[in-house]
């Protein structure tokens, strides 16, 4: 006997779907600094790139907080 099985009449197949990518989080705007070098980069820039990687060759970003302080008033 072979390792093939036939179809059942009436039963229904799952077939494959390709893996779907992970959705990223897109902020516009952001700016993004290398850890190894420090240069600053900005989503856009990274995103015409085929791969993220700074211009160093390291991939580790971090995003860089803006330099205005949100403040709240307490309860």
């Amino acid at each position: 006997m072979s390792g093939t099985q036939t179809p059942v009449p009436g039963e229904s197949q799952a077939i494959a779907a390709p893996a779907a990518e992970v959705p990223v989080k897109v902020f516009p705007g952001a700016v993004y600094e290398c850890v190894r070098c420090g240069t600053r980069t900005t989503q856009e820039e990274l995103s015409t790139l085929p791969e993220v990687k700074c211009i160093c060759g390291y991939r580790v970003f971090r995003k860089v907080r803006p330099s205005v302080v949100k403040q709240i008033k307490a309860v």
